[in-house]
């Protein structure tokens, strides 16, 4: 029983880092995407300035996504997360 608890708070663990990880990832994914949507407007010419801002938009998407999924699953874990954000 011990063992599992163990695991558990282990698993807790890496799932806040996790969590902490994708937010700064999704800090500069959003930057990257306003600079995408800046430049798509001030150069008309690139045509690939819309392909890119629609996949940061996916990878911004699969982060919450994910962010959200491991809050519910490991929600003692978020605690510390939000714990750390007040600070």
């Amino acid at each position: 029983m011990g063992e599992d608890h163990s695991v558990g708070r282990l698993q807790a663990a890496q799932a806040t880092e996790f969590i902490r990880a994708l937010r700064v990832q999704l800090r500069k994914i959003t930057s990257r995407l306003a600079w995408v949507e800046r430049q798509g407007v001030t150069d008309r010419s690139s045509r690939e300035m819309p392909l890119e801002a629609a996949a940061l938009r996916r990878d911004i998407q699969e982060a919450r996504v994910l962010i959200d999924r491991l809050q519910r699953r490991y929600p003692s874990g978020n605690m510390h997360t939000e714990q750390r954000r007040s600070r």
